[in-house]
């Protein structure tokens, strides 16, 4: 494994960011293949809308830690102009506490639902494909994601900016 946080991180993003991006990949074939056959062939995939389903449920679950390590959620930050450096610093902090802890309550009732799903052998309509799976995934990367939130507390890392920036130019997180 790794021998510090920022390795640890590192391997976090690539390990997820190439699950995304297979995900995305069969997505994209799926959703190629279903199209061709059904209007060139008049013969639809059999249970592709089912698979597309599944394989977004999991692709956005397996980004919701990239997204909160990387600081790419939503934020207000009107409150951030009228505090020190140090009090931005406390507030991310106490922001990132906050949200690991119920993220990680959410990924406990996500498991609780998990284990109904799978006592009940809950099965997609059309493939008859076993649910419990991917909900145990959801379940699994809404407790990473809480993780990541509580590793942020202990390891702010270097990009903490003591001001706020706004750049009009720049797409992306100020």
């Amino acid at each position: 494994m790794a021998a510090n946080p920022q390795d640890a991180g590192a391997w976090l993003d690539r390990v997820l960011g190439a699950a995304a991006a297979l995900l995305l990949l069969v997505l994209m074939l799926l959703t190629a293949a279903d199209v061709v056959s059904r209007y060139i062939f008049n013969w639809p995939l059999r249970g592709a809308f089912e698979i597309t389903e599944l394989l977004l449920l999991t692709l956005i679950f397996a980004g919701l830690p990239l997204a909160s390590r990387a600081g790419e959620h939503v934020t207000l930050d009107f409150i951030d102009r009228a505090l020190t450096p140090g009090g931005r610093r406390l507030l991310r902090r106490l922001i990132d506490l906050l949200c690991g802890a119920i993220i990680l309550g959410l990924a406990w009732r996500v498991w609780v639902k998990a284990d109904k799903i799978a006592a009940y052998g809950d099965t997609t309509e059309v493939l008859r494909l076993p649910v419990s799976p991917f909900v145990y995934a959801m379940a699994l990367m809404v407790a990473i994601t809480g993780l990541v939130h509580l590793a942020k507390v202990i390891f702010p890392g270097q990009d903490e900016r003591a001001e706020p920036v706004f750049d009009p130019d720049k797409i992306g997180p100020t």
